[in-house]
């Protein structure tokens, strides 16, 4: 039986909260404040065109940005709203529903060269889930391939505990980072950026 994650738990207290969450970026947006740290980041990292997965997309933010610097984007999200604002605001991009823990293999030519999971995405998943999201994550990469994860440190998820999940799942620790700027791990943050990789066959 699929269980509820805990940004599910928190709609269904406060049934306005996606709204809320999509009003927070359009007015921080509105004033001016530079929420492309994490597309700029993934860009970086990749050659013009590259296919990436936005897992957790929310309302488009990271991967919408990234379609608009040329790369093949697709996101997937628990939340309907969320996903319906993403539509909006990036069309031309797959958005889809779907719960990270059952995320499905993608077809032959269709794996991700990136995954990209921000936003604290990781901390809200349904609680014990978080091994297998990263299992799904490493299948949905090509041999070679990157999965770039952040989440806040002090939301229940700890980094050690990460760290020994996404070994398990069969990713190699590549860089810790403790801002999307590339600021050392550990630091005074309270935020860890990961960048995994999916080994090539030997």
């Amino acid at each position: 039986m699929r269980k509820e994650t805990l940004w599910e738990a928190r709609r269904k207290q406060d049934p306005g909260h996606s709204r809320w969450y999509i009003q927070r970026f359009e007015t921080l947006r509105a004033e001016g404040a530079d929420l492309d740290g994490e597309a700029r980041l993934v860009d970086a990292m990749l050659p013009r065109g590259a296919r990436i997965l936005d897992a957790g997309c929310g309302p488009g933010r990271v991967g919408g940005e990234l379609a608009r610097r040329g790369h093949r984007v697709s996101g997937v999200d628990a939340d309907p709203e969320l996903i319906e604002a993403a539509r909006t605001d990036h069309p031309g991009v797959d958005w889809r529903v779907g719960d990270l823990a059952e995320l499905e293999a993608p077809a032959a030519g269709d794996a991700a060269d990136l995954l990209v999971c921000a936003g604290n995405v990781m901390t809200f998943l349904a609680p014990g889930t978080s091994a297998e999201v990263l299992h799904r994550f490493h299948a949905q990469l090509v041999p070679g391939g990157r999965a770039v994860i952040g989440f806040g440190t002090d939301r229940g998820y700890a980094p050690d505990v990460f760290e020994a999940e996404a070994r398990a799942a069969g990713f190699t620790i590549d860089q810790l980072f403790s801002s999307w700027e590339l600021h050392p791990f550990p630091g005074d943050t309270g935020f860890l950026v990961a960048v995994l990789g999916r080994p090539r066959a030997t």
